[in-house]
């Protein structure tokens, strides 16, 4: 599995400011549905980046959630796995 190194910034950590973000970025997904456990295992190692949710069951899709200042590290991790779980990304990149 390829290894990807995500920075995070503290900076905009919820304990150093009151105001929550803006908006929230998103990318549709589809996969085998065999792979989406797995997939889910790993987005969700990575504390805080993504959250992952299913957009639609019956045609596996699944949609990943995190802030528009991650979008960087989120594109990264899902282009290093993208061949390994036959990923086929729906939204564009960079997608709100």
């Amino acid at each position: 599995m390829p290894r990807v190194t995500v920075h995070h910034d503290r900076s905009m950590s919820p304990e150093r400011s009151n105001t929550p973000p803006a908006a929230m970025s998103t990318i549709v997904l589809e996969m085998p549905p065999a792979r989406i456990a797995a997939f889910k295992a790993i987005i969700e190692s990575y504390d805080n980046l993504a959250t992952l949710r299913t957009e639609d069951p019956r045609r596996h899709r699944l949609k990943l959630y995190f802030a528009p200042e991650s979008a960087d590290e989120v594109d990264a991790l899902v282009d290093s796995l993208t061949a390994q779980f036959s990923i086929r990304r729906l939204s564009p990149r960079g997608a709100a």
